[in-house]
């Protein structure tokens, strides 16, 4: 049994990195298998089609976020905490080229052909993300520690397009400083009142 769960993690991993590199479409079982070192059908014993790959990994993907925003939310309760300790995890994830873009951001741009079921859950995970970036602005804002521009829910908006758009721009120009150079002036723009 372990060995079933290290071969399916093993799938999934490889599946990640292959769309980070080249999308939903840029990819197929036999590019698993050669990474993997397993055959085609074995990919197809643990995931029948490959959108139901990707929803498993989508999924995964949006517990794991989950589980980090409750960590960080535990470890550090002040909001501009929580968000600068985001945008350092994408940072320094982008540096050392650990996962040099988030892979639902790389498939939301491709949801109109996604699958229904793999685009519900690139969506979910954008819900997921949302609700706690609004959450942790209405708290800054409450506090004092966050100046507002506009509503919670369209600085969220602003705040995680910015942090998807500079991971897009580091990619682009093939310089992970891009990254911290998009993302520095949200702190300065959202800095507390004075």
């Amino acid at each position: 049994m372990d060995n079933l769960a290290s071969t399916s993690d093993q799938i999934l991993a490889c599946a990640r990195s292959l769309i980070v590199a080249g999308g939903y479409n840029g990819f197929s079982y036999a590019d698993i298998a050669d990474v993997v070192g397993i055959r085609k059908a074995s990919i197809h014993h643990h995931f029948p089609a490959k959108a139901e790959l990707v929803r498993t990994l989508v999924n995964r993907y949006c517990q794991d976020a989950e589980a980090g925003i409750a960590h960080m939310r535990r470890t550090a309760p002040d909001p501009v905490e929580q968000l600068r300790l985001y945008v350092g995890h994408w940072e320094a994830c982008i540096e050392d080229g650990s996962r040099p873009f988030c892979v639902c951001a790389l498939l939301a741009s491709e949801v109109p052909v996604l699958p229904p079921e793999v685009a519900a859950e690139v969506k979910a995970y954008f819900r997921l993300l949302s609700s706690w970036i609004t959450s942790a602005m209405e708290q800054g804002d409450q506090q004092g520690t966050l100046r507002l521009l506009h509503k919670p829910d369209v600085e969220a908006q602003i705040f995680m397009a910015t942090v998807h758009g500079a991971m897009l721009s580091a990619r682009a120009y093939g310089d992970p400083a891009m990254f911290k150079l998009v993302t520095a002036p949200l702190f300065e723009k959202l800095s507390a009142r004075s």
